[in-house]
């Protein structure tokens, strides 16, 4: 076997171990690996990602208008209507007008949302506790309070 290679089964192309070493780069291949096992474990219940991540705020934040849960998540306007119209015809998101401004829809996780929220919640926390096995539980909070130093500077 080709060091740094992950082998005849793995999808992982070469890296020079000079490259392998590097921080940006194995950060890189836990995120592709972490994305993949959640994006999987959604998949079972019907989700993609950024749909769960959209109920996820809705459920946070909500009622909430469009724009506003848009403007949080960082998602273009077009996207967010998208997602929205999604959610609404799934029937996990209702959309009523804003009472403090009538032009506004307010987006609401509706019963059938929680429920399906709380589903895809503890699918994708299976994906994680997957993605960190091969840590110890006080290795697995070292590992998140780390990467919250690094992702989320200043938190």
């Amino acid at each position: 076997m080709i060091p740094g290679y992950g082998g005849p089964m793995s999808d992982l192309p070469y890296a020079p171990s000079r490259i392998r070493a590097l921080p940006s780069w194995l950060l890189g291949r836990a995120a592709a690996r972490g994305h993949r096992l959640v994006a999987d474990a959604l998949a079972a219940e019907g989700m993609r990602m950024m749909h769960h991540a959209v109920l996820s705020a809705v459920a946070e934040l909500g009622p909430v208008s469009q724009a506003e849960l848009g403007r949080t998540l960082g998602i273009d306007p077009k996207d967010m209507v998208a997602l929205v119209n999604d959610l609404q015809r799934d029937g996990l998101v209702t959309r009523t007008p804003d009472p403090g401004d009538r032009r506004k829809n307010a987006v609401e996780i509706s019963a059938d949302g929680r429920r399906r929220l709380r589903r895809t919640q503890r699918l994708g926390d299976r994906a994680n506790a997957e993605l960190t096995a091969a840590l110890t539980p006080a290795e697995r909070e070292q590992l998140i309070a780390l990467l919250t130093r690094i992702a989320l500077p200043g938190e």
